[in-house]
C-alpha cells in the first residue's frame, strides 16, 4: 500500500493506492496523511475501513488529473545525512564518514514532487540531489537495535534535496543556509510502506535512483552504495534527538551532482526529472525567486 495527497496546495485529499492501482479517498478516516495517522496503524486502519465499504474510490482518470502533493503533511522536522554515498564522497574529495553527518532542513521547504523549484535571489550554484527519504511512523527515542529502528519507519519516498552550494559552503560554513531556501525539498509522489516494497520484490537498501536535467542523465545510482543504511540512520539519530511520526529523514545522494561533476548549476527554465524503483517519479521546472 502507498499513501499520497492529491489536489491544490493546502487542500490536498489524503488517499491510499492499493497494489491493484485503485485510489481510495481516506477523508472518512483521517483529515490528512500526517503524524497522528501514520502512528495509528495506517495500513490496518485502511484495510478495515475498506472492508466496511467506508473508502470511496476515486476514478483513476480523476486522480491522475489532480496535482500531486507531498505525501506527508508538513513534517515536524526534516533531518538530512551528508556524504552518505561512497561515490558522492569520492567525487567531492571528501573522506567517507565514520559516523553519519547530520544537518537540518527547514520543513517549510517541502513541496509537491512536480511543483516549481525557485532559484534563490543571488544564487549561482543551485544544485540537485536525488535522495531516498525515510518517513517516521512511530516515535523513535534511544532505539537499542536496528530492529527497533526499523519498527519506527512508516515508509519511503523520493526527495530532491535541492542545495545552494555557495550559501552552503562559502557563506560561513553552515549547511542549513544552503539547504533551507523556499521550495528546496520536493517530496513524493508517494509514501511507499515497507510492506509494499517487499511485495514488489524491492529492498530499500538496493533501490535504483535516477535524475536528469533537461533530458541529460546526471545521477544514476543505487542505495546499495550507502555508507549507513536507513535503519542504521534512524537508530543513530534516535540517540541524539527524538524522531516523531511524520518526521522526514533524507538519507544522502549518489554521485552526479553539479558540485562534484562539473555540470552546469540549475537555471530558470531547466527541467529536472527524478525516479526511484518502487517510489514513482518527479518532474520540476526551475523558476526564479
Amino acid at each position: 500500500m502507498q499513501f499520497a495527497r492529491l489536489g491544490p496546495v493546502g487542500s490536498e485529499i489524503p488517499v491510499a493506492i492499493d497494489t491493484d492501482g485503485e485510489v481510495l479517498d481516506l477523508r472518512s478516516i483521517t483529515g490528512d496523511v500526517s503524524g497522528p495517522f501514520l502512528a495509528a496503524d495506517p495500513v490496518g486502519t485502511v484495510r478495515r475501513a475498506r472492508s466496511a465499504g467506508d473508502l470511496p474510490p476515486i476514478p483513476r482518470p480523476d486522480a491522475d488529473a489532480l496535482r500531486r502533493g507531498a505525501p506527508v503533511a508538513r513534517p515536524g522536522k526534516v533531518v538530512c545525512i551528508g556524504l552518505n554515498y561512497r561515490d558522492h564522497a569520492a567525487e567531492t574529495g571528501a573522506d567517507i564518514p565514520t559516523e553519519p553527518i547530520v544537518f537540518m532542513k527547514d520543513p517549510m521547504t517541502v513541496i509537491g514532487p512536480d511543483d516549481e523549484v525557485l532559484v534563490p535571489r543571488g544564487s549561482t550554484k543551485t544544485d540537485w540531489e536525488i535522495e531516498l527519504a525515510v518517513v517516521i511512523g512511530r516515535t523513535a527515542r534511544y532505539c537499542a537495535s536496528d530492529q527497533d529502528a526499523e519498527a519506527c519507519i512508516a515508509g519511503y519516498a523520493i526527495a530532491n534535496d535541492v542545495s545552494e552550494r555557495e550559501f552552503q559552503l562559502e557563506r560561513g560554513g553552515q549547511w542549513d543556509k544552503g539547504k533551507s531556501c523556499e521550495t528546496f525539498n520536493p517530496l513524493g509522489p508517494v509514501l511507499a510502506t515497507p510492506e509494499s516494497l517487499v511485495d514488489a520484490g524491492l529492498d530499500p537498501t538496493a533501490l535504483g535512483l535516477r535524475l536528469s536535467v533537461n533530458g541529460e542523465v546526471r545521477q544514476d545510482g543505487s542505495t546499495a552504495d550507502m555508507v549507513f543504511r536507513p535503519v542504521e540512520i534512524v537508530r543513530y539519530l534516535s540517540q541524539f534527538m527524538v524522531l516523531y511520526p511524520g518526521d522526514v529523514i533524507s538519507t544522502g545522494t549518489p554521485a552526479g551532482v553539479a558540485l562534484g561533476s562539473g555540470a552546469p548549476y540549475l537555471q530558470p527554465g531547466d527541467v529536472v526529472e527524478l525516479s526511484a524503483d518502487g517510489l514513482g517519479s518527479q518532474r520540476q521546472t526551475i523558476g526564479a525567486a
